[in-house]
């Protein structure tokens, strides 16, 4: 095997490619849910504060 090929840098590549795809779905869910969550907050700390 004196021309093998070298996939040294196949796994910074794969790891990178599953950081981005966590990152996608992350921006997505909070873009869904982001209002909703920062409502739910909003309330207990509102009912937190009026005690």
């Amino acid at each position: 095997m004196l021309f093998a090929p070298k996939e040294s840098g196949q796994g910074l590549v794969e790891y990178a490619l599953i950081l981005v795809l966590v990152a996608v779905v992350v921006i997505v869910v909070l873009a869904l849910f982001g209002p909703a969550i920062g409502n739910i907050f909003s309330n207990i700390w509102e009912a937190l504060t009026l005690q």
